[in-house]
């Protein structure tokens, strides 16, 4: 498999996902499959039936959290030196060319992608027509309504 970017803090929000899922969820819904079966005939008990199928769901995604944790490039953006250009993980200050409107992103793994803070996937078009560029480049990023054009203010690895 191959290994994708995980920025240090998205990492810490899989792992503790991860244990709460192993420590929280999967004892609970033991006890309630246990609690189920010990209301006898199984063939119509709903709650044995809904038990079973959350069961699934969290052992499906503990499994699907170990192995993004395992396929993980773990990458310190405060650590980063990258003379100023633009790298996963940087922080990004743009400016709208057309509006003069002012936006940060900071370029993140898919998995940690959140466009309310800030956080924008590194395989997004805005995230790939970044990559490279330094502070005072302009950018045109293909958007659904168009080509949009943004000028880099500042590159920060924070």
């Amino acid at each position: 498999m191959t290994k994708f970017p995980l920025t240090v803090v998205g990492a810490e929000k899989l792992r503790a996902e991860l244990q709460h899922l192993k420590s929280v969820q999967r004892p609970a819904v033991i006890q309630a499959i246990a609690e189920a079966r010990a209301q006898g005939d199984l063939s119509e008990n709903a709650e044995y039936d809904a038990a079973k199928e959350k069961q699934g769901f969290i052992e499906g995604r503990i499994a699907e959290l170990e192995g993004k944790l395992s396929n993980a490039q773990i990458i310190d953006p405060t650590t980063l030196d990258a003379d100023g250009r633009i790298v996963f993980g940087a922080t990004v200050d743009l400016e709208d060319v057309e509006s003069g409107d002012s936006v940060t992103y900071q370029i993140v793994g898919d998995d940690e992608a959140d466009i309310k803070q800030g956080k924008i996937s590194v395989s997004s078009p805005i995230a790939r027509a970044l990559i490279g560029k330094y502070a005072g480049d302009a950018v045109d990023v293909q958007a659904p309504g168009g080509v949009r054009q943004y000028e880099v203010l500042d590159v920060l690895y924070k």
